[in-house]
């Protein structure tokens, strides 16, 4: 009988199905224990070992922004509503203390002109009367309650002109009747928000009219984790960096160290000065602060090699070619790619630093291990 090549088909399919399943291979890799064993030490190439080597210190790199120096910045806000007659600075000019940055045209600065005037002449007044009372009081003419009144209306009228006069000198003193706005303090205008003709009044929301500050020195707002808060404490040097000046560093110091945890970034913020004479570095520059570390009597491994098995962490450890130990370590924090090593290792020790998931899925789960040792 021929056949045909559907049913040969057919005749090699069925003979497939009752044909022995092929043994598996046998694995590579045999675990005693914590040990792993390779079949072939040979042909460990796949994983990578690096050395446990003692902390010799190093650099802390955070990230950071320039901002204005707050104790050397004012922010200027009108005190009375007003027109704005004219501008006499602009952004980027240097100012000293006392410079008009504004003249402004104000019916309220007027108001306090004319009351501080009235209270003056008032008070004058007042004491003219005192005066002819004090007169007529030793001439046996008027009564002690007249003379205690006219005492009392002339302490009144001076408190009442003090307080007039306090007014205007918190206005920038007496003029023309133009009310000029001055500088605070000496430095550099670096914002302006008003234009000529633009109407205001004291109690309106919004941005100050003019910022003033001294740029040669900033403030460096940093925000560290809390495993860096041992590291950083208050007065100590900083170095910046910014890629606006490659290879270039800037000197600062820590001024302050936050009280509390963000609860929201767990961050912590630290708050640096740095000196800043020639003007190069900006105000909201993103920058990175660097720490300078001291040595530590801690071990340190690429972070890769270490890995968490429950909750407990672990290296493989290299004892001989083809033979690793899964051993359990107390780690500290990373750094740069690397994690402090507190307990478990001994400098020297070759560890996985790459491949340790290959090997350790030829173990069983850890909570299957505990058990099997509860037994």
């Amino acid at each position: 009988m021929k056949l045909t090549p559907i049913l040969v088909a057919l005749l090699f399919a069925l003979a497939g199905c009752s044909a022995e399943p092929e043994a598996p291979k046998a694995a590579n890799v045999k675990v005693e224990g914590d040990i792993a064993l390779l079949a072939e030490p040979d042909k460990a190439g796949f994983l990578k070992l690096a050395v446990a080597e003692p902390d010799k210190g190093g650099l802390l790199r955070l990230p950071g922004r320039l901002v204005w120096n707050e104790e050397k910045t004012v922010r200027v806000f009108p005190q009375v509503g007003g027109r704005v007659q004219r501008i006499a600075v602009d952004v980027g000019t240097p100012v000293k203390i006392g410079q008009p940055l504004a003249i402004l045209s104000s019916p309220d600065y007027g108001q306090a002109l004319a009351d501080a005037r009235k209270a003056r002449a008032d008070a004058q007044v007042a004491a003219q009367a005192l005066e002819r009372t004090h007169v007529l009081r030793e001439a046996g003419v008027v009564a002690e309650k007249d003379w205690q009144q006219a005492e009392a209306a002339a302490i009144a009228a001076r408190a009442e002109a003090e307080r007039a006069g306090r007014r205007v000198a918190g206005l920038g003193g007496e003029g023309d009747g133009s009310y000029v706005l001055r500088s605070p303090l000496a430095g550099s205008v670096v914002e302006r928000n008003l234009n000529p003709g633009q109407e205001f009044r004291p109690d309106q929301s919004g941005p100050p009219l003019f910022v003033v500050t001294d740029p040669s020195s900033l403030w460096i707002q940093i925000d560290a984790s809390e495993a860096d808060l041992a590291r950083l404490r208050k007065g100590e040097p900083l170095l910046i960096e910014t890629r606006q000046y490659p290879g270039e560093r800037f000197t600062g110091v820590i001024r302050h160290v936050a009280d509390f945890v963000d609860p929201t970034t767990r961050t912590i913020k630290v708050r640096g000065e740095v000196p800043n004479p020639d003007r190069r570095l900006k105000g909201e520059m993103f920058v990175n602060a660097l720490v300078e570390l001291e040595a530590s009597p801690a071990l340190r491994v690429p972070a890769s090699a270490v890995f968490l098995l429950g909750d407990k962490r672990y290296v493989f450890v290299e004892e001989a070619a083809g033979r690793y130990r899964r051993q359990a370590v107390e780690a500290g924090i990373e750094r740069d790619g690397q994690v402090d090593i507190l307990g478990g290792l001994q400098a020297g020790d070759k560890v996985v630093a790459e491949g340790s998931l290959h090997l350790l899925k030829y173990f069983r789960p850890a909570g299957a291990a505990e058990k099997q040792a509860a037994k």
